[in-house]
């Protein structure tokens, strides 16, 4: 068999030839199909696959959309970050910082931080304070509309 390309016209007749075998099959024996060629009439020419079918799907498996499915990524570690604001600087203004020199950011104090799960805003709190380490009281849990849009 050659490896060149096929020609416009056989790529057409090649197109054309199950619309032909769907007329010859419909054709009474031993009568040529309209492109005038006789199809091979032997058992096995054509391979025709059956499949069994089925009245009803099967039932879903138990818990598949319940507490069973969550249960699987229970112990997945997540990274949880809280962003308390950002900034710019030029590099000059980064490299001239030593201990005592002071970030200025763009929220205002008292303003609520974002809580970011996997580098994505989950949540919006307020930054407490529990024995000696910093916490955050979530106080908005962000709508799954503005979560997607943060995916994106």
């Amino acid at each position: 068999m050659s490896k060149s390309p096929l020609s416009q016209e056989e790529i057409d007749e090649l197109l054309r030839a199950p619309a032909e075998t769907t007329t010859a099959e419909s054709a009474p024996a031993g009568s040529a199909p309209a492109g005038g060629v006789q199809e091979d009439p032997s058992p096995g020419s054509q391979a025709v696959q059956e499949f069994e079918e089925f009245d009803e799907p099967p039932p879903p498996a138990e818990g598949a959309s319940g507490p069973m499915a969550i249960d699987l990524v229970l112990d997945i570690p997540v990274e949880v970050a809280v962003e308390l604001g950002r900034t710019k600087k030029l590099v000059r203004e980064v490299l001239a910082m030593v201990p005592g020199s002071v970030v200025e950011l763009d929220r205002q104090a008292g303003e609520p931080v974002d809580v970011m799960v996997n580098g994505r805003l989950l949540a919006r709190g307020e930054v407490v304070v529990i024995d000696e380490n910093f916490g955050v009281r979530i106080s908005e849990v962000v709508s799954r509309p503005e979560r997607l849009a943060t995916m994106r």
